[in-house]
């Protein structure tokens, strides 16, 4: 169902967006607090994504660190190998050089490769949290106004309430004072052991209502 005015509303949204820097959502505990379950339903693609992401630049981070541990170690045998080897282009150490000269020209392609896709990640997260703030937004504005709605029926009826018990309370305060005085009356008439069996009377009226 498409929300009352939901364009123009997207559209105000995305001016307030503008240039300001928004915090990973999916990283803010606050963010979490704000959704009801209903709404983390709604989005649940949206954040599944930008999680995605998140998860793919910290692996990739991970790789380029492993990889350049792997280079220093290979650059480091090269220098340990070729001060052995010397002049012996046949020898052990000469064939090891060779090979770990190609193991650190794989380890530059592979750190390319990484590093052109962790240059992409960074606009590609922040469009995916930017469209999760939207949706997020949308949802908020919807409780908001829901909510809002819902205080103000309640804020109604809680002030019919108040009216209606200030009635009873004076009603009650009513009827406890004609009590009393109809308690003193009978007992300045019949004096206290007429009023006691009058108190038994009384009190067996209030267990039948």
């Amino acid at each position: 169902m498409e929300r009352r005015g939901e364009g123009n509303q997207r559209e105000v949204f995305i001016r307030a967006l503008e240039g300001k820097k928004i915090p990973i959502l999916t990283l803010d505990n606050k963010w979490y607090r704000l959704l009801t379950q209903e709404s983390r339903r709604e989005v649940a693609g949206l954040e599944e994504q930008l999680n995605a992401l998140l998860k793919q630049q910290g692996r990739l981070n991970n790789e380029v660190k492993d990889i350049r541990r792997l280079k220093k170690k290979l650059m480091n045998e090269i220098v340990s190998l070729m001060d052995e080897a010397g002049q012996d282009e046949d020898s052990e150490n000469a064939r090891k050089i060779e090979q770990n000269k190609k193991l650190v020209e794989e380890c530059n392609e592979r750190l390319e490769a990484r590093q052109d896709e962790l240059l992409e990640l960074p606009r590609q997260i922040e469009q995916a949290n930017f469209q999760l703030m939207l949706a997020t937004m949308d949802h908020c504005y919807d409780t908001m106004q829901e909510n809002a709605e819902n205080i103000r029926e309640i804020g109604e009826w809680v002030s019919e309430i108040r009216v209606e018990l200030k009635k009873r309370l004076i009603r009650k305060q009513e009827m406890e004072q004609l009590n009393s005085a109809i308690y003193a009356y009978m007992h300045d008439v019949f004096g206290a052991e007429v009023i006691e069996i009058f108190d038994m009377q009384y009190d067996s009226g209030e267990e039948a209502d």
